[in-house]
Formats: C-alpha cells, sequence, structure tokens
C-alpha cells in the first residue's frame, strides 16, 4: 500500500483528545480519504482509477479523510454493500476547495446568519460538511470531532476522475487489523498515520471551526 502505517497506541500519545479536527494523512500534493462500496464499484474504481461503473454521479457521495471514523461507519468492512474500502488519494488543493465551498449540514446560530439565509445555502451548495464524534477502534464515542465531507454535482463529478491521484483496495489490510480489534489486542493494532491538518488560511480554518 501507498500509505504510511504506525502503531495506533503510538499515535494516540500525541493526537488531540477533544476538540474539532481533519486528523488525515497527507502532504503538500495530496490528502488520503476513504470510502466503502460493494465489491462491483470497489473493483470498478482500482481497475480504472477513477469512479465510474455502479458509481451514482447523481447522488451525493461523503468522503472521510480519519481511518477510524471510516471503520466506525463500515463496522471494519463488515457492513453489507461496504466490504471493499478504498483509499483514495486526493489532489490537496481539490480537498481545500470542497471545503472552501462547504455549507454546514445543520444549522447552528454560531454560523453567524440566519436559518433562512443557511437553508438558501444548503440549496444551492454542492458540498456539505458535517462534524461527528470521533470514535475509537472499538467505535466508542470521543470527546475530538471528526469531519465528513458530502459531494454532489460539480464536486462528486471532478472528485470522481480529475481529482484523484490514486486509488488503493485495502479491504484485506482492514480484516487483518480488525482481528486485532476483536482480540482487544489494540498493542499490536496498526493504522494509517494520521495528524491534525490545518491551512494557511486562518479564516477557512475559523469558518471549518478547526481547533
Amino acid at each position: 500500500m501507498n500509505i504510511r502505517l504506525k502503531k495506533y497506541k503510538e499515535q494516540l500519545k500525541v493526537w488531540p483528545q477533544q476538540g474539532h479536527y481533519i486528523m488525515a494523512q497527507y502532504d503538500d500534493e495530496k490528502i488520503v480519504v476513504y470510502q466503502s462500496y460493494r465489491k462491483e464499484i470497489g473493483k470498478f474504481a482500482v481497475k480504472k482509477q477513477f469512479f465510474g461503473g455502479g458509481f451514482s454521479l447523481e447522488r451525493m457521495t461523503w468522503i472521510k479523510p480519519n481511518f477510524l471514523w471510516m471503520m466506525y461507519r463500515n463496522g471494519w468492512g463488515r457492513k453489507e454493500d461496504q466490504e471493499y474500502v478504498l483509499a483514495i488519494h486526493l489532489k490537496k488543493d481539490a480537498f481545500r476547495k470542497y471545503l472552501e465551498n462547504a455549507v454546514y449540514s445543520s444549522y447552528n446560530e454560531k454560523l453567524g446568519f440566519s436559518r433562512e439565509e443557511w437553508q438558501d445555502h444548503i440549496k444551492k451548495s454542492s458540498v456539505r460538511l458535517q462534524w461527528d464524534p470521533d470514535h475509537d477502534p472499538f467505535g466508542n464515542k470521543l470527546e475530538r470531532r471528526a469531519i465528513q465531507i458530502g459531494l454532489r454535482n460539480e464536486f462528486i463529478r471532478s472528485f470522481a476522475k480529475d481529482d484523484i491521484i490514486l486509488i488503493e483496495n485495502i479491504s484485506d489490510f482492514v480484516k487483518q487489523q480488525y482481528q486485532f480489534v476483536l482480540n482487544n489486542d489494540l498493542e499490536n493494532l496498526i493504522i494509517p498515520e494520521e495528524k491534525p491538518l490545518l491551512f494557511d488560511d486562518e479564516v477557512l480554518n475559523r469558518r471549518l471551526n478547526l481547533d
């Protein structure tokens, strides 16, 4: 795999325990996000290196840069139609563009505008932003919040092909690591190496509510 790996327990020592963080593996050029699909869609994406076949460009797709958040959502690849786990290496500039165009999926007075204005933004926007509780390997909620990003219209079309650097099938890796979770052996659990992402734009960081 083209992913840097590190023991979970070692990462846990330096990760923030609470607050809003984009936990991800990234460098100056790319960022890794995760999705899970049924076998038909996953095999097509890995073979062709873009999304097509059974992948729908007409419905919103959600990407998650946090590996354990994806494992919580797909049950470590055991949920039906989510057995094929993909690591998608995206152009970092494209990921940033998603966030620059994102609208929060639920209303909050802290957004600085009325509910009516928010509803108008939601109708017009093609990118949704959602903060949810992060989870540990067993699926327990944490104080830290994890981000997921929903894409549709022109953004899903861009994501499906032009924004991709590499698509990897990591299903076997996920199965192997889940055995450590089953055995309550977190000392040997290895996951993608992640760290908080901040942008060189304080206005964007504040709008995303990043700590």
